[in-house]
């Protein structure tokens, strides 16, 4: 009974009113802060899918992607490229995966245009495609459910030249790759 009597004592009326009145400011400050931060993301979501540089959230992950992405999507692959890789140090393995996709496609199209439309590929053509089969190789480890990748890389592994084969050169007698090393018993 003393105990009631103490908590009652203790929530006078004037006590209750600036209780309440101190929950109201707080929950109004609050609401007004996620209000405009929910303007901000509207605003940043509308200038990414027009291509506009973003006005906010200019060091956020999502920020620095959608330029490289910008760039990838312009042919500037250099500055694309080099973002990306600067991202992969921050990403989760999520976004990694998605980078990793990003940047074998930028490798794809660059050994298209070098290659143009001829099936035979050429050294530097094969270079560029033999970086996009890593980075899409690396994608598929951290993600295996990205259909997109696994179509991009099967479709490359049909362009690319067949790996030869270890101790067998033109002629098919073994031994050619390995020089001067005698073949057989002595």
């Amino acid at each position: 009974m003393a105990l009631n009597l103490k908590i009652m004592h203790f929530f006078t009326v004037k006590r209750l009113t600036w209780l309440f009145m101190s929950l109201a400011i707080l929950t109004g400050v609050g609401s007004a802060y996620f209000y405009t931060r929910i303007k901000q993301i509207d605003a940043f979501n509308i200038a990414i899918r027009s291509g506009k540089p973003a006005e906010t959230d200019l060091e956020s992950f999502e920020a620095k992607f959608s330029t490289a992405f910008w760039l990838a999507k312009n042919e500037r692959y250099k500055e694309a490229t080099l973002l990306f890789n600067k991202l992969l140090n921050t990403a989760n393995t999520e976004q990694k995966a998605i980078i990793h996709y990003n940047l074998g496609n930028i490798f794809f199209r660059r050994g298209l245009d070098i290659n143009g439309t001829n099936m035979t590929v050429r050294a530097e053509a094969e270079y560029l495609f033999q970086q996009a089969k890593t980075a899409y190789q690396q994608s598929l480890r951290l993600d295996n459910s990205n259909w997109r990748a696994r179509h991009n890389l099967d479709r490359l592994l049909t362009m690319l030249p067949g790996s030869p084969v270890p101790g067998a050169g033109e002629s098919d007698t073994p031994g050619l790759i390995m020089g001067n090393i005698p073949v057989g018993l002595p």
